[in-house]
């Protein structure tokens, strides 16, 4: 009998650097970061640190409500900058190929999740059907679920046309870092045809949301690829975000929409949520401070090739 062959683990270096400066001294800072990565079956956490200038009066690390590790940091003397470091190290091990078409029906997919009488929903539905609704930046209206149809024909197999929906937004959207900001309508990504990766994320949710299937938005990080010939620039990356479907068979299914991909090792995964505002990386208030914009800077390298496992 031949030796099976060994899955190979690809082990990653990440640095993300946030830093304010202020047009006033901030007295009082709390912020909230969904900065540490998640552990999974596949993503194991080697290493983690968070550096902050000034140090925190306080620095507590907790789970929200999603299960996705947050750290709270409040700072009480008066400030004219901050800069957080998060720096961490972690293994991606290849997940199974995915088959699309060994899916059930998008339609029987959908039925899971509609109330029916005498129906006692188990643990796993319940889970997935917070993520069938509307979230404060994914509406849920009709016209996104018209943008899906041709991809959602009778009897398609689900992941087969999420699949579909995911290449047409790739096709059909172009990227574009300045058309919009956080707060820009979806409405208004799809009449443009343009966004960036937050809003290919957001605009795929809301198609599948909209045909009554649960879906959840994922933050990370993506492996970058310089050009040929070119060294890896240091600080040029970005954070990532992609969608989180599932499947009655096969669980939770990942779709990159903005790269026409389904994750594999070169995604990282933060955590998850309904939407952008349930996973930014960093969020908070302050008390002072006036204008100010935060310069962020995203390093994203592999380390040498993981031993087998």
């Amino acid at each position: 009998m031949s030796a099976l062959p060994s899955i190979r683990a690809q082990r990653y270096r990440v640095l993300h650097d946030t830093h304010y400066d202020y047009a006033a001294p901030v007295s009082l800072s709390e912020q909230l970061l969904h900065l540490a990565p998640r552990p999974l079956p596949r993503q194991r956490v080697i290493d983690w640190s968070l550096d902050c200038d000034p140090e925190p009066g306080r620095q507590e690390q907790a789970l929200d409500a999603f299960g996705n590790p947050v750290v709270r940091l409040q700072f009480d003397r008066p400030h004219a900058a901050l800069s957080v470091r998060m720096a961490m190290q972690v293994s991606i091990t290849p997940r199974a190929p995915v088959n699309v078409e060994d899916s059930p029906p998008w339609e029987e997919a959908c039925s899971l999740y509609r109330y029916h009488a005498g129906f006692v929903p188990d643990a796993a539905v319940l889970e997935a059907s917070r993520f069938r609704f509307q979230s404060p930046y994914v509406p849920v209206k009709q016209a996104f679920g018209q943008f899906a149809a041709d991809c959602f024909p009778r009897g398609r197999p689900l992941l087969a046309a999420a699949e579909a929906l995911m290449a047409n937004i790739h096709e059909q959207f172009e990227f574009d870092s300045r058309a919009t900001q956080v707060a820009t309508p979806l409405a208004q990504v799809l009449e443009e045809r343009r966004g960036v990766c937050q809003d290919f994320a957001h605009l795929m949710i809301a198609c599948l949301r909209a045909l009554g299937l649960p879906a959840r938005y994922v933050s990370g990080y993506l492996l970058t690829h310089p050009p040929p010939g070119k060294p890896r620039l240091v600080g040029a990356d970005a954070s990532h975000a992609w969608v989180s479907l599932r499947c009655p068979k096969q669980g939770w299914i990942d779709f990159d929409p903005t790269n026409h991909v389904i994750p594999d090792t070169e995604h990282i995964v933060l955590g998850w949520g309904r939407d952008f505002g349930d996973v930014s990386p960093q969020r908070g208030v302050i008390l002072g401070g006036g204008a100010h914009l935060p310069r962020v800077a995203v390093t994203v390298e592999p380390v040498a090739e993981a031993a087998p496992v």
